[in-house]
Parts: structure tokens; sequence; C-alpha cells
């Protein structure tokens, strides 16, 4: 086992190991690199090489899903080699990476999710021990020559990937001493170690939890208290976990992933109800409104739809229009109208909705369409031009037709023409003087 100063057993420095294979840079020389590519047999290989990308954003977000998909597509029926190959990946992504222009976050993001991914199939792969050995000396030299850094992840996940008890111990106690310095000396100064969440990781996995109480007992930062939570609630005291976990509630901590671990120890306990009640809806959030309610209905499938909506559009007083794509994809069409009615929506997703359910069902078609042309009058949506105006109109004329409603749907659209609106004239202009002249 290698030190965390980089070093092997015998405490040379990772530079003077006989048996390193990096260049002083900290990644293989580029002779080395090509010569292991042809012999590796993974086309993720030949992409990943040092600076591969420059500065360029997309390509390498192309390569590290591409590589992701290759290797979990030989996990099927090769999982040790398959883990192999996750190990070189990770050796090689952060060189390969290093200089694209990170800002938009797309590539960190796109790393983040491959680390979480293949640190699970590594972990899985029924390595014998001295294979195993080897793929953490080559991901722990890794770890720490991640300049930017991009899977600085992997430290969350080292308990894991050590799978043993024994061996996790034994990590654990190369990498303690440091951690205590940090962690427990930051109270009279204290410092940063790259391994400190590796060794809580460790530690966890090898049901040290007494040490980690130790060392995240005093100010440190939620990605290390997040392990003392954990460590409590193993430990059976549960109740003393969620407290401890909600006083770590801050500007800067992860309230979500506060709310999924409290989720998760009331779970454990059989308290589905009360882990809906205080947690299911933060702990679930996503990144659109029809994910979160999918999550949300995912993770407590004995809960009503038409009660998680409701509970939802609750919990975002406001915004209950955001929950209509998210309740017509439920079959709740009344509920969908009745939530965009109460607060906007968008006209587009609106005028979908009237062409989608045009044949399926034309009185919801009609009055989503209603309802995107009461939105286009007010100003809703961004960057509406007369094309979307007349969408709106004429899937919901078409959905009128074949309810036999055209007159009356037409007053309608006549009396939303009357009403007050910041784009009322655009729209009625577009529409050409209302709707006389329209079919």
């Amino acid at each position: 086992m290698r030190s965390p100063l980089g070093g092997d057993a015998r405490g040379l420095p990772w530079y003077l190991c006989p048996s390193s294979r990096a260049t002083a840079g900290g990644v293989p020389d580029r002779e080395t690199d090509m010569t292991e590519s042809g012999k590796s047999g993974w086309a993720f290989a030949r992409r990943l090489r040092r600076h591969a990308y420059g500065w360029r954003s997309a390509p390498a977000v192309k390569s590290v899903k591409a590589a992701v998909s290759e290797i979990k597509k030989v996990a099927r029926k090769e999982p040790i080699r398959a883990a192999e190959g996750a190990v070189l990946f990770l050796e090689r992504v952060s060189p390969a990476i290093e200089q694209v222009d990170s800002s938009s976050g797309a590539i960190g993001t796109a790393v983040r999710h491959a680390v979480t991914d293949l640190a699970v199939l590594i972990a899985k792969a029924d390595a014998d021990a001295a294979t195993r050995d080897d793929w953490l000396e080559r991901l722990w030299q890794a770890f720490q020559d991640d300049k930017i850094p991009y899977i600085e992840n992997l430290g969350a996940c080292w308990g894991d990937l050590c799978v043993t008890k024994e061996r996790a111990s034994a990590w654990a106690e190369e990498l303690l001493a440091l951690t205590r310095r940090v962690l427990v000396g930051k109270r009279g100064g204290g410092g940063f170690f790259q391994g400190t969440e590796a060794c809580l990781s460790a530690l966890d996995r090898a049901g040290r939890y007494e040490s980690i109480l130790e060392l995240v007992a005093g100010d440190v930062l939620w990605s290390y208290k997040r392990w003392g939570v954990r460590a409590l609630a193993a430990l059976g005291r549960k109740a003393e976990a969620i407290e401890y976990a909600e006083a770590c509630r801050s500007p800067w901590a992860d309230d979500r992933e506060i709310s999924r671990l409290c989720e998760e120890i009331l779970l454990s306990s059989g308290l589905s109800e009360e882990a809906y009640r205080r947690y299911a809806l933060p702990a679930h959030q996503a990144g659109t409104w029809l994910a979160w309610f999918r999550a949300v209905r995912k993770a407590y499938p004995e809960k009503e739809a038409a009660q998680i909506l409701a509970d939802l559009a609750a919990h975002t007083p406001g915004e209950e229009g955001k929950w209509f794509a998210a309740a017509k994809s439920a079959g709740l069409l009344d509920e969908a109208l009745a939530l965009a009615r109460r607060a906007s929506c968008d006209p587009r997703t609106l005028t979908r909705a009237a062409r989608d359910f045009s044949d399926k069902d034309p009185a919801f078609a009609v009055e989503a369409g209603l309802l995107a042309l009461e939105g286009l009058v007010r100003g809703d949506g961004y960057e509406i031009t007369g094309a979307d105006v007349l969408a709106a109109y004429d899937h919901t004329q078409a959905a009128a037709t074949r309810l036999d409603r055209v007159d009356a749907t037409r007053t309608r659209i006549e009396r939303i023409l009357e009403r007050p609106g910041s784009a009322r004239d655009f729209v009625a202009r577009v529409l050409g003087r209302g709707v006389d002249e329209r079919p």
C-alpha cells in the first residue's frame, strides 16, 4: 500500500518508486501512453490522452459519456475486465481534460457522474485480493494527481472500493494520522488533506463509528459531518442522528442531501409516513418539475399520485402552474387544468397539451388551449412569436371542432382578447383583429 503522501510502503516518494509508470508530471508520458492505449483494448484509451481536448468542453463531455457506456457494456459479461477499464479511465480522465473550459459545469458534472457509476462497478467486481489492492493503489495515485480536481468524489467511495472491513480498516490506518491532524488539529490551526473523506469513508466501511464521531466533533464541513450522521445511525442512535443532521443546515451545507439522509434513517426504522411528511419533497427535488414528481412517486409507490401532486404544489406556493406537465403525465387532467388556473404555466406547454390531446380528450385540449391564449395575452413565456399564438389558436379550434363547439370557443377567445395584458395587442394583431378573420 502506498502512503497517503504519494510514496510506497518504504516511504519513498512516488517518483522514486521502481514500480512507478508515471513521469514527474504525475501522468504517463506520451510514449508509454500510446503503447498502453494500443494494448488495453479500450476505445476510450485512445481518446483520453494528456491534454487531448484543449479548451473544448463538448467533445470532452461526449468522450467521458462514451467511455462510461463502453465500460458498462463490457461489465454485463466481463465484470473484472470492466473494472480494470474503469480504473484505467479514472487514471486518465483528469490529465486528458485539465485544460478544458469548465465554466459551464458540464464537464465537471459528467465526470462526477462517471466516478459514481464506475466506483460501484469496481466495488462489485469479484476480484482477488492482489488485483483489488493493485486497483486501489492506482486509484489512490490518480486521486492524488487530480489537479483541478475532477475525481475528488472518489474519496467518498473509498470504503466501498475497499470491499472488506479489513482492507478498509488498513487504509483508514494509513490515512488516520493526517486526517486527525486536519480535523482535530483544525481547532488549533489545522490544514487540508485530500484524503480526509477517503479516511472517513474507510472508517465507515470498517465499522469504526466512534472514530468517525471523534474526528467530526468539531466545527468541520458538512461533507465530513455527514459521515457522523451515518455513524450515529449505524450505532442505533437514529433520533440523535437526525437531530445532528438538522443542526448542520446552513448556507454551506447541501439541504437536499441532509433531507435524503434523514429520510433514509426514518425509512430504515419503518417510519415511511413520517419520512414522507418531513423529508420526501425536499429530498427528491430534481432538475425539472416533472422529474421531481416522478422521483417522489417512485420513492413512495404506496402514495396516490394526486396526493403527491397536491403536496408538491403546496410545497411550492406561487408556482402551482409549473406542475401542469407532471399532472398531465400522470393522467390527472382535471388537476392539471386546476393548477394552470392557479398560477401561470408556460403557454407553449399548454399549447402542446392542446395539440396532443386534440383527438384523445378534446375537452381537455380546448381548456388547455384557452389557458395558453390567456397566458399569451398576459405576456407569459419567453421569446414568444406569432407562430406560438397561431399554434395555440389553431389547436384550440381543432379540438373545439371535434366537440362541435367552434362558435362557443370563438366567443371565449374574443373575451380573452378583451382582457388587459401586456401582450394583448400583439396577440390580437397576429390573429387578425381578433378571431373574425380566422377560420
